[in-house]
């Protein structure tokens, strides 16, 4: 059994966690996680090497992220993402078709997102993230 001052201790602890969850819960975005739900169970988007999310919805303008920016040369995220790429020039007809596919995939989710109706713009925004986990250095 416990005291009186373990007891309102452990409500506290339990209010304070409650509060948090319920923040929490009313600050998230379902239409970030519906959208998100859409890219993942598109066929295409889902067989490719990289998966595009959105981020973040800010006055109908959707963030979502890309593995390839003005920053980052695409052949990094090809190198990467598809071994066999490995060692191929950027005129190698394996490497244009590379690149056209991933064109293709973010022009096909960048449509999928903008069905939404709260979503009037895509802007994409460089996943960092995914190339930290394989070791690439995008800084500047």
């Amino acid at each position: 059994m416990m005291d009186t001052f373990t007891r309102r201790y452990v409500m506290l602890l339990l209010a304070l966690l409650a509060a948090v969850a319920v923040a929490w819960w009313l600050n998230r975005d379902g239409r970030v996680a519906e959208i998100n739900a859409w890219l993942a169970a598109d066929p295409e988007l889902a067989a490719y090497p990289y998966q595009f999310t959105v981020r973040d919805i800010n006055n109908g303008v959707a963030f979502v992220s890309s593995p390839r920016s003005a920053q980052v040369p695409v052949m990094r995220f090809l190198h990467s993402a598809f071994p066999a790429l490995q060692g191929k020039d950027v005129q190698h007809a394996d490497m244009m078709a590379a690149q056209d596919r991933l064109v293709a995939l973010q022009s096909r989710a960048a449509e999928l997102v903008q069905t939404h109706p709260e979503v009037s713009a895509v802007r994409w925004v460089l996943d960092e993230r995914w190339f930290d986990e394989r070791g690439i250095n995008v800084a500047p």
